[in-house]
């Protein structure tokens, strides 16, 4: 085999085309590991919004909770259903936690506060007293939780601050004349509930004319192992008219659409990036051959085989790829900070979301990088593993 040293002194000695190649490599990588890791940040939010001991229940022929409408009538009849835990009373203090909550979910047009003007959607989830007791993982860090029956609400972590009105000592209107008052921040451990408005079921609810139901209802299971029993028996009882799915894949079910998108958008522009990337690498190697003919030559003479020729030249493409993809990886962890705003396209609102740095991300971005520079550096190896020792000494 041939010294690896050779490769590594080749590379040095043509330092303007292997800055550019690798150059080109990086952003290749950049793009596809930026969109790798937007999709980690898209499972992130919306993994960690369900529980698996909770069941969302939504009316038959609904996909999610803003299209659903259950009567407020059927709501009380989950409680008798099999598997269903039974209100915990509060102690010192701590809130009661109900078994079982019917929630209203709406989004409301929201002025971008950056001065642009542009509008978008937030999504309003009214709920009952014990709403957020319901959920242990959401926490108040600033400000103070509403009172019921009032038109207080608190806003997720991830939106404050983003709209205009929806932040804390601001009020919106969720329909003319029906103010909301802001009176605190919440956190959700990063979840997709941060990108929500919480306020009273009622207040929310009425000044929307919709007092007669809810928009879909989750019920806490006594353990994770009821969510089949429940599930059956809801979707057995005609009555009802409505289907469990548990929380985890109910929200996992509503990313789909938007990380599909995101994700396949992301990689879609990066290979076409990388088609570039390999045609460069592609060049640079072509390049090499003709310069080193005379090296190869004397390399075949010395008594190296094609095959240790075709090998060291296509180690030293991917070892160029690899310095790009590095570059490329080591630049993108700079979006670990950064928090975007997406739509998702189940409810049609504003997400927002944070790219999310995974080992999977870099192994895989490396990876790629390194297929780049195989791909890319495999023909002009094959060109150089054919050199004849004889021509290449009198050239």
């Amino acid at each position: 085999m041939i010294p690896v040293q050779y490769n590594i002194r080749s590379l040095m000695v043509r330092k303007v085309t292997t800055a550019a190649t690798a150059g080109g490599i990086a952003l290749v990588v950049f793009v596809f590991a930026a969109a790798l890791m937007l999709g980690e940040g898209i499972n992130r939010a919306f993994g960690s919004s369900g529980r698996q001991d909770v069941a969302v229940v939504l009316r038959n022929g609904s996909d999610s909770e803003l299209s659903s409408g259950i009567n407020n009538d059927l709501v009380n009849l989950l409680k008798g259903q099999p598997g269903v835990s039974p209100d915990r009373a509060g102690e010192g203090g701590v809130p009661a936690v109900p078994g079982v909550i019917g929630e209203v979910v709406v989004v409301v047009s929201a002025e971008i506060d950056d001065g642009s003007g542009g509008t978008t959607n937030v999504l309003i989830r009214g709920m009952p007293a014990g709403g957020m007791a319901f959920r242990p993982e959401a926490k108040i860090v600033s400000g103070r939780a509403p009172a019921p029956g009032s038109n207080e609400v608190v806003v997720g972590k991830s939106i404050t601050g983003r709209f205009k009105g929806i932040s804390p000592g601001q009020s919106f209107d969720l329909r003319r004349n029906r103010p909301l008052q802001v009176v605190g921040v919440f956190e959700a451990n990063g979840s997709a509930y941060e990108s929500e408005v919480w306020g009273d079921l009622d207040v929310i609810r009425t000044s929307l004319g919709r007092s007669a139901g809810v928009s879909s209802v989750r019920v806490r299971l006594a353990s994770n192992g009821q969510f089949s029993a429940f599930k059956s028996a809801v979707e057995a009882d005609k009555q009802l008219g409505m289907k469990a799915t548990r929380e985890s894949d109910y929200f996992r079910k509503q990313s789909e659409q938007t990380s599909g998108f995101l994700v396949g958008l992301g990689i879609g522009v990066a290979i076409l990036f990388s088609l570039a990337a390999m045609i460069g690498a592609a060049i640079t190697m072509n390049g090499a051959v003709a310069n080193r003919s005379k090296e190869i030559g004397t390399l075949r003479a010395l008594g190296f085989s094609r095959l240790s020729i075709l090998i060291s030249f296509v180690l030293e493409a991917i070892a160029l790829a690899l310095i790009g993809g590095v570059i490329g990886t080591a630049l993108v962890m700079l979006l670990a900070s950064v928090e975007v705003s997406v739509l998702n396209f189940q409810t049609f609102s504003q997400v927002v979301l944070s790219f999310r740095p995974t080992a999977a991300v870099v192994v895989t971005a490396l990876v790629f990088s390194g297929v780049m520079g195989l791909v890319g550096g495999l023909f002009p190896a094959i060109r150089a593993s054919r050199v004849s020792p004889v021509e290449a000494m009198r050239a």
